[in-house]
């Protein structure tokens, strides 16, 4: 665990990705570094009609996070060994594969491209795997308001990207953890299980099915 340093949690919407991050940061008084999706001023119309805001919001994001990115980690901290992280830069290009048409694909991989290359890679993502049927029900539950219009669909082809992508993901250590049966933000258990494996990650990519057990 000594090498990993910068750890990214990703996972679909609804995964848990922010709260296991900031956790995380607390037990190990890391610098964390969450997205910013509510400035997004065209997250909301995308929600109501993707077809037509796609491009903006995606476009927004791919520039916040560059933003974000290079900003975080261009300033050094020598109190903090870890820094922790609620989302992986990649998460742009599977987002954009979805939703926009050819040609807007086509644009927005060129920025992509461009802006990839002052990004830092992580040592270690952890993926948070979960069903379409886990998923909403976890952003049911936590009501944001500009999150209401998505459909069970398009959380489907999301975890179906996600999964591809990680399937294939080979740029630093990934951990692929199967969260369907695990509560780590209300068992205190489950998080000190979860945390022990994640620190005890080897190099490469490996994954973690608990059982839920002792919820």
């Amino acid at each position: 665990m000594s090498d990993h340093n910068y750890i990214v949690i990703e996972g679909v919407i609804g995964a848990g990705k922010t709260s296991l991050a900031t956790l995380m940061a607390e037990r190990l008084d890391a610098k964390l570094v969450l997205e910013q999706h509510e400035e997004n001023p065209f997250l909301v119309d995308f929600y109501r009609d993707p077809e037509h805001f796609a491009f903006q919001t995606e476009l927004f994001f791919l520039l916040s996070r560059y933003r974000q990115q290079t900003e975080e980690f261009t300033q050094t901290d020598l109190f903090q060994q870890y820094t922790i992280s609620d989302y992986h830069f990649a998460k742009n290009r599977i987002f954009a594969n979805i939703t926009l048409d050819d040609r807007e694909l086509s644009l927005y991989d060129h920025v992509a491209t461009l802006l990839e290359r002052d990004v830092r890679t992580p040592d270690l993502v952890v993926y948070l795997q979960s069903s379409p049927e886990r998923l909403m029900r976890n952003i049911r539950i936590r009501n944001r308001t500009y999150e209401r219009e998505i459909s069970g669909e398009y959380i489907k082809s999301l975890v179906e990207a996600y999964n591809y992508f990680f399937f294939h993901y080979e740029a630093s250590s990934l951990l692929v953890v199967n969260t369907n049966e695990v509560d780590f933000v209300r068992n205190p258990q489950h998080l000190e299980d979860l945390h022990q494996r994640i620190l005890n990650t080897p190099d490469g990519t490996s994954f973690y099915n608990p059982s839920g057990r002792g919820k």
